[in-house]
């Protein structure tokens, strides 16, 4: 056999040696088009509303709550989800709801998504902070890809809505400022508008035939607060709200829910701001038995806490707090007797640990004592703790206070220097800081001090006087925190004026617990940081701190607590 035959006849076999054909047109499977034909669907969802505190994203603890920024836990306090529980009582029983606290279960990612899977919830609604955004983020993602419409609200969505939505395309709404009305309107309306629930004579009826909102509570609340307010899902309207066929209600609808930003095809629509509930005492008690109780702690204090909040709102101006964008100004405060009625729920549940959380606990003298009476008068027994402001107390009422069984109040002193404390409206003079502690060491309450370096005019000089006003002071703990501009502060305002913001900043750099985003001129980040630990070590590291903190040490379930904290802390101011 010749060679070229032989040849042949291998090019012959090797189908390869054939020539190409010339490129055709593509045409691709689709899939979709089968599965759908076949009535193939997405599960059903076990769960209606899934109320979300993220994972932490080192696995640490985080603090995260409507009342406050976000920020690593340096002192080992994990902080309660009461803003989830309170939503949850304003949703259920119409709707069924689930709290999953990642942060306080030291969930990972991992764990997490597999939980979200089993859950598949209809709507998924998270915390959000600045320092954690692009974490708090990841499980928005997770669950839109499950079929879940997301939903997100917090101090930092809030004055940043349009920077939220653009950058997570995954986020189908955000709730702005006092967000429980917002929320229900918005799911009632989504619910309407997909047939999961019909309208009948102006009320709305679930699957089951059961009229929502039985007591009326939700239609009392929201008239209240807006005299204007009809129900978004009264409204017609057959246009769909986008392509995305899960998301059924009409334009018309969604721009009537106040304090609701959502997506308009490319547009990102924010809607007028929502008015705030006008009484407090009409929202449902808190549905404190969702919350993974057991795993809340606080320093110096054996067994499970958790927080009452006592009202919303504080009337001082401080120009770097928080509170200018959630509740402001506007201070509603809720009965004693409305508070009692909590507690002794929370009694039933084996809580005896309570915070008293509010924008400023003392701010209605009458409330404080009227509750702090009421706790005596039924025989109450809890421990319970608050924030104040120096010139909120007197003698007479911390003497109550503590016979109450408050037994530490967290104070915002802030600085040592008069001109710092006016440029950022703080508000107290400083012969009030000493005179109000001493009142409450002399009561039997302990005292927390809170600093801030960094804020603007500060200097080394100044600083200095603050570490010497915090040991000279009665305080059994403190933190130095570095001044942080929050997005829609004031404080924010004058950094970005002022351009003291560093290069290059991103949204997980503001925080006052780790570092500083700010560079002024005489005073660079690097030294800020210095200077807070060195404060702290200053202030820690004598023999009066040293003994409160070994005192605090009063049981085995604290132990482990105070070498976390311990170890933590050494680690911080060594770093």
């Amino acid at each position: 056999m010749t060679s070229d035959v032989v040849t042949d006849s291998l090019h012959r076999e090797n189908l390869g040696s054939r020539p190409l054909r010339s490129v055709q047109q593509a045409k691709f499977p689709e899939a979709d088009l089968a599965v759908r034909a076949l009535g193939i669907a997405r599960p059903a969802h076990p769960v209606d509303v899934l109320l979300v505190n993220p994972p932490a994203p080192d696995g640490g603890v985080w603090i995260r709550s409507q009342h406050r920024v976000g920020r690593r836990s340096r002192e080992n306090m994990v902080w309660p989800q009461v803003d989830l529980a309170q939503m949850a009582a304003l949703l259920a029983p119409d709707y069924s709801v689930e709290i999953v606290d990642a942060a306080a279960l030291r969930m990972g990612w991992d764990e997490f998504e597999k939980l979200l899977r089993e859950k598949r919830p209809r709507y998924y609604i998270t915390q959000v902070t600045a320092p954690t955004l692009t974490n708090d983020m990841y499980g928005v993602f997770l669950a839109r890809g499950l079929g879940a419409i997301t939903l997100a609200f917090g101090t930092h969505v809030t004055p940043m809505p349009h920077e939220t939505m653009e950058q997570f395309p995954a986020l189908d709404f955000v709730l702005r400022g006092e967000p429980e009305l917002t929320l229900r309107e918005l799911l009632d309306t989504l619910q309407a508008a997909s047939g999961q629930w019909s309208r009948v004579n102006g009320h709305l009826r679930r699957a089951d035939g059961h009229p929502t909102d039985m007591c009326g509570v939700m239609r009392k609340m929201m008239s209240e607060a807006d005299s204007t307010w009809t129900p978004a899902w009264m409204l017609g309207g057959r246009e769909i709200h986008s392509s995305d066929e899960h998301i059924a209600a009409a334009p018309g609808q969604l721009s009537a829910i106040k304090g609701l930003v959502w997506r308009r095809g490319e547009e990102i629509v924010v809607n007028a701001d929502r008015p705030f509930i006008r009484d407090l005492d009409d929202l449902p008690l808190p549905l404190h038995h969702l919350l993974p109780l057991d795993k809340y702690r606080i320093p110096m204090v054996k067994g499970p806490y958790t927080f009452v909040v006592t009202s919303r709102g504080c009337p001082a101006g401080c120009k770097y707090c928080i509170k200018h964008v959630n509740y402001q100004h506007s201070i509603r405060i809720r009965t004693p007797e409305n508070i009692m009625q909590e507690l002794w729920e929370l009694n039933k549940l084996g809580i005896r640990n309570i915070n008293m959380y509010a924008d400023l606990f003392t701010v209605n003298r009458d409330q404080v004592v009227g509750l702090c009476n009421l706790i005596i008068k039924e025989g109450l027994k809890i421990k319970w703790t608050c924030n104040s402001r120096v010139d909120y107390v007197d003698e007479e009422m911390l003497k109550l206070m503590g016979k109450a069984g408050c037994w530490y109040i967290a104070w915002g002193i802030e600085s040592a220097n008069e001109q710092i404390l006016k440029h950022v409206h703080k508000g107290y003079r400083l012969e009030q800081a000493p005179q109000a502690l001493a009142w409450a060491h002399k009561a039997g309450i302990k005292n927390w001090g809170y600093f801030i370096i960094g804020l603007p005019g500060e200097t080394v000089e100044t600083i200095r006087q603050t570490i010497a006003l915090s040991k000279s002071l009665p305080l059994d703990i403190v933190l130095f925190h570095i001044a942080a501009p929050y997005p829609g502060t004031p404080f924010f305002f004058e950094v970005l004026e002022n351009n003291w913001f560093r290069p290059g900043t991103h949204w997980e750099s503001v925080d006052m617990d780790q570092s500083t985003v700010l560079d002024y001129p005489g005073l660079k980040a690097e030294e800020m940081e210095y200077w807070q630990k060195r404060a702290f070590r200053e202030w820690a590291l004598r023999p009066g701190p040293m003994w409160t903190y070994l005192k605090s040490i009063n049981g085995l379930s604290v132990v482990k607590s105070a070498v976390e904290i311990g170890w933590q802390t050494l680690s911080w101011v060594r770093g």
